[in-house]
């Protein structure tokens, strides 16, 4: 019997153990992303005017650093200080949803921007697989946007 009582209170303390740990694994949640930019005042001009991002307070108060409230507590951080612009792959982008991706298109258009569909035709728009349209914009420094109509992103605000 005392045999049977020690090989439960050992189970009972090895899975008391083994969720502890469960629980103290961390959790990870997006907080932002940063750019390299060579000309800070376009980037701002842009981000605000094109996409329609709010600026948030950024810590550095330097002149060097614009920061953008991208939603559900992600930002986007716009540093200086890139010596020139440079080429980037498309794959590796940002992707912003909207509400309104006719809309969105028509305000390129007024300010006379190209955007691209996935594969690289001018103002043309992509379809994905599972249904969702794209366009493709670059901004200033020449980083690759994607932006669609993903309605899933505009749920749970």
């Amino acid at each position: 019997m005392k045999q049977l009582k020690l090989t439960i209170l050992i189970l009972v303390c090895i899975c008391c153990h083994l969720n502890s740990q469960a629980q103290s694994k961390p959790s990870m949640q997006f907080n932002h992303q940063a750019i390299y930019v060579a000309n800070l005042q376009q980037s701002r001009e842009f981000y605000s005017q094109v996409m329609g991002l709010d600026t948030i307070a950024e810590p550095f108060h330097d002149g060097k650093h614009v920061w953008f409230d991208v939603g559900r507590g992600g930002s986007l951080h716009i540093i200086s200080g890139a010596e020139m612009k440079k080429e980037y792959y498309q794959n590796n982008h940002l992707c912003f949803s909207t509400n309104n991706l006719d809309q969105f298109k028509k305000s390129l258009e007024a300010k006379k921007m190209t955007w691209y569909n996935a594969g690289g035709q001018i103002g043309k728009t992509t379809t994905r697989a599972d249904g969702v349209m794209q366009v493709w914009v670059k901004d200033p420094d020449d980083y690759w946007l994607e932006i669609n109509n993903d309605k899933i992103s505009f749920k749970s605000k």
